[in-house]
C-alpha cells in the first residue's frame, strides 16, 4: 500500500520533514455539500464519514499525549516539531467537527452517542494522569509510552490514507465534492508532512518494540471498530436509506467502493501494513512522500485562501 519515498530518506541523509511543520488557517463551507457527497455511493460516504466521527476527540487525545512528553523532551528540533503537530491537529480536529454539524446534523444524523464517552474521556483524562504520576511516576510513564505507541501506529495509518487520497484520482472522476475533496487531501497531506513526530517522541520517551507491537494490536482492533462500527451506524440513521442495512448487503457495497476506488481496500490496508510498520528498523521516513504533500498544499484551494507558505 505505501509508496516508496521518490527522494530522500533515511539512507540519503535528506530529512523528510522540512520545511517546518506549521499549522494552517483553513476554513470550509460545507452550504453546498450534498449528504452523499460521493455521488451514488452512501457506503463509501459514509465509511469515510466514520472518520469524521473519530477524528475531532481522537486528535484532541493525540494532542494531550503528546503535551504530557513534551517537558521530557530534550531535542530543540523535536520541540519545534510537537508545536507545529499540536498546531495542525488542533485545526484538523475543528475542521472535522464542522462536518458533523453542518452536514451529518442537517440532515439529521446524531453522533452523540459516539462521540459523548470519547469526550468524556478525554475530559477526565488529564485528571487521571496527573493522580498516576503523583502516586506512581514509572507507571505513569509506562502508561503514557503505550498511548504514544498506539497514536503513533494510528499516525502511520493515516499517513498511508494521505497518500492515497492526494493520488487516487478516479474521486475527482466521480465527481465527490470538490470541498470534501480538499478537505481530505488537505488532511492527507498534513498527516504525511507531519508522520514522524509522534513516533520520534515515543522513541525519545524510552519506547521499546514490543510495546509498540502491542500498541499496534490495540490500535488495529479500534481501528477495525471505528471503521466497521461506525459506518454501519451512519448508514442505519441516514433517513435517506429506506432498504434494511445489514452487514452483507453493505459488504457488497463496500467491495464494488473499492473496485470504483472511492475507497481503499480497508482490511487489506489494515493487515497489509503490518510488516512496513512493525518491521524492527521501521521509521515513518521511510513511508510516503513530503514533497509529494507539498505539492498539494500548494495548490489546496483551502490551504492557499489562508495564506499557506511552505517556507
Amino acid at each position: 500500500m505505501t509508496k516508496p519515498l521518490p527522494t530522500g530518506g533515511p539512507a540519503s541523509g535528506i530529512d523528510e520533514r522540512h520545511p517546518p511543520i506549521k499549522a494552517r488557517r483553513v476554513s470550509f463551507d460545507w452550504s453546498a455539500t450534498p449528504m452523499h457527497w460521493i455521488p451514488g455511493d452512501p457506503v463509501a460516504t459514509h465509511i469515510i464519514n466514520s472518520f469524521h466521527i473519530v477524528l475531532p476527540e481522537g486528535e484532541k487525545w493525540f494532542i494531550q499525549c503528546v503535551k504530557d512528553a513534551r517537558p521530557h523532551i530534550k531535542d530543540e528540533r523535536l520541540l519545534e516539531e510537537i508545536r507545529g503537530f499540536i498546531g495542525q491537529e488542533m485545526v484538523h480536529a475543528r475542521s472535522h467537527q464542522g462536518v458533523l454539524d453542518q452536514i451529518l446534523e442537517r440532515n439529521g444524523i446524531d453522533v452523540s452517542r459516539i462521540t459523548g464517552p470519547a469526550a468524556r474521556g478525554n475530559a477526565d483524562r488529564p485528571r487521571q494522569m496527573e493522580e498516576l504520576k503523583a502516586k506512581n511516576p514509572r507507571a505513569w510513564r509506562r502508561r503514557l509510552r503505550f498511548e504514544l505507541a498506539a497514536v503513533a501506529s494510528i499516525e502511520h495509518y493515516t499517513a498511508v490514507l494521505g497518500q492515497w487520497i492526494m493520488d487516487n484520482e478516479r474521486l475527482d472522476k466521480a465527481g465527490v465534492d470538490p470541498t470534501m475533496l480538499d478537505l481530505l487531501r488537505w488532511h492527507g497531506a498534513e498527516e504525511v508532512e507531519h508522520r514522524s513526530v509522534v513516533f520520534d517522541v515515543y522513541k525519545a520517551m524510552g519506547g521499546g518494540y514490543a510495546t509498540r507491537v502491542a500498541a499496534w494490536l490495540v490500535s488495529l482492533f479500534f481501528l477495525y471498530w471505528a471503521l466497521i462500527g461506525g459506518s454501519l451506524y451512519l448508514l442505519r440513521h441516514d433517513p435517506t436509506i429506506k432498504k434494511r442495512v445489514t452487514f452483507p448487503r453493505v459488504y457488497r457495497a463496500y467491495r464494488r467502493s473499492v473496485r470504483l476506488g472511492h475507497v481503499p481496500g480497508i482490511f487489506k490496508l489494515l493487515l497489509g501494513e503490518a510488516p512496513v510498520y512493525l518491521k524492527p528498523g521501521h521509521h515513518p521516513s521511510q513511508i510516503c512522500s513530503t514533497p509529494r504533500a507539498l505539492e498539494y498544499l500548494l495548490k489546496s484551494p483551502a490551504a492557499q485562501a489562508g495564506g499557506y507558505d511552505p517556507y
